[in-house]
């Protein structure tokens, strides 16, 4: 995790950050956020839900027409209320689904904030390799060897 402010790396569960001191980890408020439902376990719920309620629609209208011998426009008048109940939990499963990814999308299209942006790392910049120094031994030999000439000419 990173300080939105300076950039540094933080420790995760930190309220401020340790160099700079900002507030971290949210816009401000502590409202706790709803968690949201996964679309997998909702895919699963809407299939699970529409095969049960189909077997049990069928199971409801053989019932009805073989052992209390109901006419079929009055079995078929029956199972409508739990065939328009199966439906409306389907939307109500469709709806849930549909709001979940419009709001991932949100998130990931709006622009965060101006204290939430980081500081990032500018671009690295190209270097050259230093001219080779002549070591101090060398120097201190051409340094003095006018000194040693005029010397040893004397």
């Amino acid at each position: 995790m990173y300080c939105s402010a300076c950039g540094v790396s933080v420790a995760q569960g930190l309220s401020y950050c340790n160099f700079c001191g900002a507030k971290l980890g949210g816009t401000g408020d502590n409202a706790p956020e709803v968690p949201a439902v996964r679309p997998e376990l909702l895919v699963s719920a809407m299939a699970g839900v529409f095969i049960l309620g189909m077997v049990a629609i069928t199971l409801l209208m053989g019932m009805m027409k073989s052992v209390l011998g109901l006419p079929a426009d009055r079995v078929l008048g029956f199972t409508l209320f739990p065939f328009l109940v199966l439906l409306l939990l389907e939307g109500v499963f469709l709806r849930l689904l549909l709001h979940g990814r419009r709001r991932v999308e949100a998130k990931q299209d709006a622009p965060r904030p101006k204290e939430q942006v980081t500081n990032e790392l500018d671009a690295a910049h190209a270097r050259a390799l230093p001219e080779p120094r002549s070591s101090v031994t060398e120097h201190t030999t051409r340094s003095f060897a006018p000194i040693h000439d005029e010397r040893n000419s004397k």
